[in-house]
């Protein structure tokens, strides 16, 4: 018996020297190495702040009835652009699409480069007049005041539409010569579907252009939303989650509610939701290894350690990140039954009851695989499936591109305490229409946000750090002077 004991405690000392040692060599520090910080352009830092405190006081916003867009602002809008940017509009070509979406063109001189792509967008969502009286400062006043500038708009996405363009003038006023093409596409409704961003991609496939990489909205700079990591970490998206709304409906013979069948149509649709519920899709780790490849090195030994051994552990890590909706949602093909219809009312037999259920579909699932999925669990031909708003996941984009690689350089370029990791977009930007133009395609925005600022995206008192819109130009330089010069390796 002393020797089963001894053996045991043998076995359990080997198995924590094992997972110990593997927390101590897994993970590489492989952050970008910086030599030489970036040397800053010398801005008119007021011009160009004065220049977006006006951009967001134009209100153009993206309605879900597209009966209610209001021209007079997107028309405004390009008026400010122009004003703002005379030397884009000289010397690049701009061609509008939808009436409203614009691409700006700089030609390069070596036709054998692929051009590459800078995307953003210029709409915003409406601000809910419920709340309007809880802004601290007006949602479309473009205030700066003690270091902040307020606006809808100002992280999603005028930030980038405004820093782009500031970035592109001042790099034509140097009378630099590109020698890859470089192109801006900026939709006017991406919150609402993006037929402006549609547009575009049909027209770059028209003309047989595919890009060495794109760049579109996307990740920021977290300060503390990442557990584990002390330094600041951006995150760069690789791919993006699809989505698809898949309707259920069921039929009845209605009548009155005195004489009811067994099982409504209510009854057999509710039935049917709570077996949906019931059965989520798998959960896997494979964006979570993907980003902790890169920051894992930074962690506490206590989250390192189960990281680092997913061979053993990889079920506690799951169950661990399953509890939290914000990191679930990373791991799994996500299920949400959000609109319900019955009987108009309560004494009349439902003849139709139906319900939506959204699905935020990880790369990696189709949209094929959720109806065969809920074909299985709801197994009742009563049941009938119909798919709208229909998107596929994303492609994964590598990260030994160039234009990962620029991405990475400049934001450690610009602060080397900032560590860079790619990870899984959740919701969906205009990119996911230029899937077929560039098998390169990454989502990052020059912005700082924390735990509480996070929760500005389409929500209150919506600001950015004046220290940030500024940093964002700058950045936004630095990846323009790079791709354009037609360089193959990385500062």
């Amino acid at each position: 018996m002393k020797k089963i004991l001894l053996s045991v405690v043998i076995l359990i000392l080997v198995l924590v020297a094992i997972l110990v040692y593997r927390a101590n060599s897994v993970f590489e520090n492989n952050q970008y190495q910086v030599s030489e910080s970036l040397t800053p352009i010398t801005l008119n830092e007021s011009a160009a702040l004065d220049r977006f405190s006006k951009a967001l006081q134009i209100p153009t916003i993206s309605y879900d009835d597209k009966s209610r867009l209001d021209i007079a602002a997107f028309e405004a809008f390009h008026q400010h652009l122009k004003q703002s940017f005379p030397l884009v509009h000289q010397k690049t070509k701009l061609i509008e699409f939808k009436d409203f979406s614009m691409v700006f063109h700089l030609k390069g001189q070596n036709s054998q480069l692929k051009p590459a792509l800078f995307m953003g967008h210029m709409d915003v969502v409406p601000v809910d007049e419920q709340t309007k009286d809880q802004w601290q400062q007006p949602p479309f006043s473009g205030n700066i005041v003690d270091g902040v500038i307020w606006g809808r708009g100002a992280i999603d996405d005028k930030v980038s539409v405004l820093a782009l363009m500031e970035s592109l003038e001042w790099y034509l006023r140097q009378n630099n010569i590109p020698q890859r093409d470089i192109y801006f596409s900026f939709g006017h409704d991406e919150e609402t579907g993006g037929e402006g961003a549609i547009a575009i991609a049909k027209y770059f496939a028209e003309q047989n252009i595919q890009f060495e990489f794109i760049l579109d909205e996307g990740g920021v700079i977290t300060d503390g939303v990442i557990p584990g990591p002390t330094q600041p970490v951006a995150l760069v998206g690789v791919a993006e989650k699809g989505f698809v709304n898949f309707r259920l409906t069921v039929k009845g013979e209605g009548g009155h509610s005195s004489q009811p069948p067994a099982h409504t149509a209510a009854g057999i649709l509710a039935s049917a939701i709570v077996n949906v519920e019931n059965n989520p899709f798998d959960a896997r780790t494979e964006f979570f290894n993907l980003m902790f490849d890169n920051i894992g090195y930074s962690m506490p030994i206590s989250q390192r350690l189960p990281l680092a051994n997913l061979w053993l552990l990889e079920p506690v890590v799951l169950s661990t990140l399953l509890e939290s909706p914000t990191s679930a949602a990373s791991v799994r093909t996500t299920t949400a039954v959000t609109m319900l219809q019955g009987s108009t009312k309560s004494n009349v037999l439902p003849t139709i009851a139906s319900a939506v259920v959204n699905f935020r579909i990880l790369p990696g699932d189709t949209i094929a695989g959720v109806q065969t999925h809920l074909e299985r669990v709801i197994d009742d031909p009563r049941v009938t499936l119909s798919a709208e708003l229909a998107n596929e996941a994303s492609a994964v984009s590598p990260t030994d591109n160039i234009g990962f690689k620029l991405i990475e350089s400049s934001i450690r370029r610009l602060d080397d305490n900032v560590l860079v990791t790619p990870y899984l977009v959740l919701g969906a930007t205009d990119s996911r229409h230029f899937q077929d133009l560039s098998t390169n395609i990454y989502r990052f925005m020059m912005v700082s946000l924390n735990p509480e600022t996070l929760k500005q995206f389409h929500g209150l008192n919506e600001q950015i750090a004046v220290k940030d819109y500024l940093n964002a130009i700058q950045f936004y330089y630095a990846m323009l002077e790079q791709t354009a010069s037609g360089e193959s390796t990385v500062n």
